[in-house]
């Protein structure tokens, strides 16, 4: 138990120094934080890095999360050994192709809800092309209602729908978050309630990173 949560404390830490290294243009020779990594272990990862790259280039999609917050995405949930992922906003596909690449890793599988058809049918094509698509169950609805029939025990939640929602989907989903799992949130400080309860709440604790510090990241407590 001390260990895991020990990882996650280093794993946070190295997220914020991919942070500042994007500030201050990358690590010599490792090329910038904020750009999709070129080297890849597998072909399977590849592919994926060639549909993220590919999408961002031509600008044709939106791009719910940035190449450096993906990147700790992926960090958080591959090195947690995350199996069941709940995403909330799947946006055009892009947080989750960054999630797979570590469902890829840990054997996990992701559930993503999204209440725009045309987004959600632009995230299956991405999913689609990045050969990630039997990892991924889309979901179309408003998720406020969908979540509800959620059962199984969550080992890392995304939160990046709605803003004024965020407290209302952490309300209703952190009873399954496991002990020790992760919920991480983007954009907290656009939704104040969210941020005041995983702040004040004794049984999680939040730590920030991301661009400008706005990826809330929080452990429930064991």
């Amino acid at each position: 138990m001390r260990k895991r949560i020990l990882t996650v404390a280093v794993l946070v830490a190295a997220a914020a120094m991919l942070v500042e290294a994007q500030r201050r243009g990358g690590f010599r020779g490792f090329g910038r934080a904020d750009e999709v990594p070129t080297l890849a272990k597998s072909e399977a990862e590849k592919r994926v890095l060639d549909t993220l790259r590919e999408a961002i280039r031509t600008g044709a999609t939106f791009s719910n999360v940035s190449a450096s917050d993906g990147r700790i995405l992926r960090l958080l949930a591959e090195s947690s050994g995350a199996k069941n992922i709940i995403e909330i906003g799947t946006s055009t596909g892009l947080s989750g192709l960054w999630l797979s690449l570590a469902a890829m890793s840990t054997g996990g599988r992701i559930t993503t809800f999204e209440i725009d058809r045309g987004r959600a049918a632009t995230a299956r094509r991405h999913f689609q092309q990045a050969g990630v698509d039997h990892l991924i169950t889309v979901v179309e609805g408003d998720a406020h209602q969908t979540v509800t029939k959620l059962k199984d025990p969550i080992d890392l939640l995304f939160i990046d729908a709605d803003k004024e929602g965020y407290i209302d989907y952490l309300n209703k989903l952190l009873p399954l978050v496991k002990p020790g799992g992760l919920i991480l949130a983007h954009n907290v400080n656009s939704a104040p309630d969210y941020l005041r309860a995983v702040t004040t709440n004794p049984a999680l604790e939040t730590v920030f990173a991301g661009d400008g510090q706005d990826m809330g990241i929080t452990l429930k407590k064991r």
